[in-house]
């Protein structure tokens, strides 16, 4: 009996050679498709199953509540670096033809065009070429729209509602596109009834200005939220853009929080506004000359003083030192100047250095090197700047251009983040009754905070003035209808009507 169970270990032993080596093959097949899924999801951006989180040990130990959680946060950490979000699903329509448009001002300016004219080609159902940025102006920028904007996302964060190609089709190379103006300060019905059936009958148009094409109000609620989509999630900087900017952001906050004041006084801003309050008669007298340069510029003789009274000028320098006194900043408050370069440089600067010498420039933040591609890009300048903008404490512009009223709408989307709306008209008088020495210093500190307590962009709905478009309240500087109630201002804008 012992001789014939000898060799039972040995069948043992081949039985569980062949479990093993079959067991090693499933597992070895298993890892293969898997690393296959996770391939094939990657490259067709497909969502992925969220990892599950630990669960408690049902033994008893005493740290498996903490080690669960541990485990889970880290698990979160990994789903929100390394899964790729799933793509919005593509709009299906038929286009009723192709829409090009050519950008003309500012950054902001092209900023909030572009959000209006993808509002216009949903609405339409166009198929929008990536836009064309305005390299004619005074600021002679030849940036494209994919050195300021990271075209990829532009195209992917539309899909869900409107088509966009990097060009036309080969089968329109040769043919000239309608091109036309757009009347200003348009609604919907507008585009419907007077563009759509251009666009049908030529296939392509072409906006050649596309500034304040759009009406500030009125427009359907969907319609409104679509271009606060653009504006919030659609238009992101490039990453290159995006990492100098987080870089600056980061330095200034190492020591704690930051004001910018957008201080817009630069030459084109004095020379084409003929505002030279503070300036001598030489300055003044180049400042003249450069308007009367430019025959695109209409307006020639202008009444500085008129103007500045009626608080059309943006403030100096030196006026602006003290409304930042009088409010109340601390000497030491850290100042961040968002502007391109002051008119009459350093000299102009030394009253507000001498009251604020905490001042910082970009080109205090980053090297030289960093600095060097953009010194000859203005809108990508403008573009560190309205980064740094959005994200700091306090924002205070000098003036109410394009980029003071873009930031300040971007700045009540995340949160109704404080903006200080300089009342210039109002100021300008009261700087001068103190200059006069007809106020105390006390007497106009008191004036300027009362006169600004309720102008910290707190919630409030637009001015609304019926045929007055550029009198009343500029839809980018306040979207109320993208704001909601106050507890999911931060949570993910929803642009399509519930």
């Amino acid at each position: 009996m012992a001789k014939q169970k000898a060799p039972l270990p040995v069948i043992r032993r081949r039985i569980g050679g062949v479990g093993l080596l079959r067991w090693a093959v499933r597992v070895a097949s298993s890892i293969v498709l898997w690393t296959a899924l996770l391939q094939l999801s990657t490259f067709f951006g497909l969502p992925l199953s969220p990892l599950r989180a630990a669960r408690p040990s049902c033994i008893g130990n005493r740290n498996a509540s903490a080690t669960a959680s541990a485990v889970t946060a880290v698990a979160s950490d990994d789903v929100g670096d390394l899964a790729h979000p799933a793509l919005p699903t593509r709009r299906s329509y038929k286009s009723n033809g192709y829409l090009l448009i050519s950008c003309n001002g500012g950054l902001n300016q092209m900023r909030a065009a572009i959000c209006d004219m993808v509002t216009v080609a949903r609405y339409l159902n166009l198929t929008m070429v990536v836009p064309e940025l305005d390299k004619q102006s005074f600021w002679a920028d030849p940036s494209d729209f994919g050195d300021i904007f990271d075209v990829n996302h532009f195209i992917y964060s539309l899909r869900d509602e409107v088509k966009v190609i990097r060009e036309l089709p080969q089968k329109f190379n040769g043919k000239v596109p309608l091109s036309m103006q757009p009347v200003s300060w348009s609604s919907e019905k507008y585009y419907l009834r007077q563009i759509l059936p251009l666009v049908r009958k030529h296939k392509v148009i072409r906006f050649s200005r596309t500034d304040s094409r759009l009406a500030n109000n009125g427009l359907p609620l969907r319609l409104q939220k679509l271009r606060c989509h653009v504006n919030y999630n659609a238009l992101r900087f490039t990453p290159s853009i995006e990492a100098l900017g987080n870089k600056m952001i980061s330095s200034l906050r190492k020591t704690g929080s930051f004001v910018v004041l957008h201080l817009r006084y630069e030459m084109d801003m004095l020379a084409f506004s003929g505002c030279t309050h503070g300036c001598s008669g030489q300055e003044t007298a180049e400042l003249t000359r450069m308007r009367y340069a430019y025959p695109w510029w209409k307006e020639k003789e202008i009444d500085s003083e008129k103007k500045r009274l009626e608080g059309l000028c943006p403030l100096t320098p030196g006026e602006t030192t003290l409304v930042l006194k009088a409010l109340g900043f601390p000497r030491d408050t850290r100042i961040y100047i968002a502007s391109g370069e002051i008119y009459g440089g350093e000299k102009r600067l030394a009253a507000l250095k001498a009251e604020f010498p905490n001042i910082v420039r970009k080109e205090m933040l980053l090297f030289e090197d960093e600095l060097h591609l953009f010194q000859k890009h203005s809108t990508q300048m403008a573009a560190l700047d309205y980064l740094v903008s959005v994200a700091s404490d306090v924002f205070i512009p000098s003036n109410d251009g394009n980029m003071a009223k873009v930031v300040e709408g971007h700045r009540r989307f995340m949160g109704f983040h404080r903006t200080i709306q300089l009342d210039r008209k109002k100021l300008v008088e009261l700087i001068d009754l103190f200059e006069d020495q007809e106020l105390s210093w006390n007497e106009f500190c008191t004036a300027v905070k009362e006169l600004h307590e309720g102008r910290m962009s707190q919630p409030t709905r637009r001015k609304v003035i019926a045929g007055q478009p550029k009198e009343e309240d500029y839809f980018y500087a306040n979207p109320y209808e993208c704001l909601g109630p106050a507890r999911k201002r931060r949570e993910k804008l929803k642009h399509t009507e519930t």
